[in-house]
């Protein structure tokens, strides 16, 4: 989410409390964002936990972001499945593959073991019919070698947006949404300040939760974002869930959903990202994309995606 310090944490709590543990809502922020804890976590705040410290590193994760840079320095396999849809819901074309990026001396290849494209998946000079497939290849695929790699990431998408053609921009703001969900995105048109959940106009509009769960075989605290019903045909991101490891407030997995219709384009999203911590370094194990979008000039896509990280 990657947000500025813009905002100071109030540390007066509103007790709603029985003799018993038992279910509370709290007033966190100087927007008062009201959260619901459940039992677990009210037993936890007896024994110290911060609900405030915990909301403000949510609000200023950058973790998310890091691990995506992260793999680009590191050496993995990858099993990528990318299908795109008619109208009707049947497949129009395909693309399985695995690949291996390798890293070495400061520098990242890619090799493709095995491939099988199907329908127009590729034009005639072999590019890409569709755009989330380019925007995929973007992410995950390297062509020739590519040094000089950081995992630096405080303002870096920001910059990513300097100097760029339209169609290049889109892709960074679809960047954003994916690594920064939650955070106002500049310069897209109707929705940038919409997905900013933090920001006192936008979290008026959600409840939100914090509950302690197992989650991919461990614990975590699950922090949710769900619109309120009066406000569920206003928002921009409908859902909001990540799982955060206790111990240093880590990121274990997310999922989220967006959607808008306005003139000229509109968009649903799904997705979904988990994280595995390989040594002293989080890095992404799987990601799911399900999307149906479209932009004035070009044609609709229905496009899904799966990708499986080995390390």
């Amino acid at each position: 989410m990657n947000r500025n310090n813009t905002f100071a944490f109030l540390m007066a709590v509103l007790m709603l409390w029985s003799g018993r543990a038992a279910a509370q809502t709290v007033d966190t922020s100087l927007f008062y964002m009201p959260i619901s804890l459940d039992e677990v976590i009210v037993s936890a705040r007896q024994r110290g936990f911060n609900v405030p410290e915990f909301i403000q590193a949510i609000k200023e994760d950058t973790t998310f972001y890091k691990a995506f840079k992260t793999m680009r320095l590191r050496t993995y396999n990858a099993e990528n499945n990318i299908a795109a849809y008619n109208k009707k819901g049947g497949v129009q074309a395909t693309l399985n593959s695995e690949t291996k990026q390798i890293f070495r001396d400061g520098c990242r290849t890619m090799r493709v073991l095995e491939e099988t494209a199907t329908g127009d998946f590729y034009d005639r000079k072999g590019g890409y019919n569709y755009f989330t497939a380019e925007l995929f290849a973007g992410l995950f695929f390297t062509k020739g070698t590519v040094c000089n790699d950081n995992n630096i990431v405080r303002g870096s998408l920001d910059r990513e947006l300097s100097g760029k053609n339209r169609i290049e921009k889109s892709k960074v703001q679809l960047k954003m949404l994916m690594f920064n969900p939650g955070s106002s995105i500049p310069g897209l048109p109707f929705i940038g300040n919409k997905v900013g959940i933090f920001d006192p106009e936008v979290a008026k509009m959600y409840d939100f939760k914090l509950t302690a769960q197992q989650k991919n075989g461990e614990e975590a605290y699950c922090f949710e974002a769900i619109p309120k019903p009066e406000y569920a045909k206003k928002v921009v991101i409908n859902r909001f869930v990540t799982w955060f490891r206790p111990s240093d407030y880590s990121i274990i997995s997310r999922d989220y959903s967006l959607s808008y219709d306005a003139l000229g384009y509109d968009f649903d999203v799904v997705m979904h990202v988990d994280l595995r911590q390989i040594g002293k370094e989080l890095l992404p194990s799987f990601i799911s994309y399900k999307g149906n979008w479209k932009v004035v000039t070009k044609a609709r896509e229905r496009v899904n995606f799966t990708a499986s990280f080995s390390y």
